[in-house]
């Protein structure tokens, strides 16, 4: 018989202490306030707001102040600079989300329309964008601004590319264009006013170079 087999069957038991009476009392507390998770929701949930007050706010005034777009947002000035240390950053911010959401509106505008009119709408919403970083006044001709132009490049190129392609295939658009190109051509966006002559003025010009663009039979 193994030796530590014969021990378990012999030894007593050891007896447990007895608690005291006065010996305290673990208990679990649950902590007070919403989970970790909600509380991330909530915080994302107070950011893309922000980020929405903030792109409205600088589409009409690009001197609009942190203190006014929290104001505007009906969020505590700490709460935004949680979010966004320097007016900078939230400038930033701004831009880039904007850019993502317009990259991200590829597929459906391709779905609710012919390429060629997808095409135009699409580039017609980054004209409106264009307007919108008029306002932003500095903040992107800093390094961290053209870092941040510099990086949104290439998604912005590579939904012109999609835009392309589906006009190529359905025989719209002319075959063999260069995103790169089509995006130069489209330079005229930053350099239109954000008044009602310059939205006239891009709407011409934008008739042009859609024209450009088309296939010729």
């Amino acid at each position: 018989m193994p030796e530590s087999l014969a021990v378990s069957e012999t030894a007593p038991p050891t007896p447990q202490p007895t608690p005291s009476a006065s010996a305290p009392v673990h208990v679990p507390v649950r902590a007070s306030g919403p989970a970790p998770g909600i509380r991330r929701a909530d915080a994302l949930r107070n950011r893309e707001h922000i980020l929405q007050v903030a792109h409205d706010a600088f589409a009409e005034s690009g001197t609009t102040s942190l203190n006014a777009i929290a104001k505007r947002a009906g969020v505590g000035a700490g709460t935004l600079y949680r979010h966004f240390g320097t007016r900078e950053d939230l400038v930033l911010a701004v831009y880039r989300r904007d850019v993502q959401r317009l990259v991200d509106a590829v597929p459906r505008t391709l779905a609710a329309h012919p390429p060629l009119e997808a095409l135009r709408r699409w580039f017609r919403t980054l004209a409106d964008d264009v307007r919108v970083k008029h306002g932003l006044g500095e903040a992107l001709h800093t390094a961290a601004g053209r870092e941040a132009v510099h990086e949104t490049y290439a998604p912005v190129a590579a939904a012109v590319g999609r835009l392309l392609d589906a006009g190529e295939r359905d025989g719209t658009v002319r075959a063999g264009l260069d995103p790169a190109d089509v995006l130069l051509l489209m330079g005229f966006l930053w350099r239109a006013g954000p008044d009602g002559a310059g939205r006239e003025r891009t709407e011409r010009a934008l008739d042009l170079a859609i024209e450009g663009l088309r296939a010729r039979d």
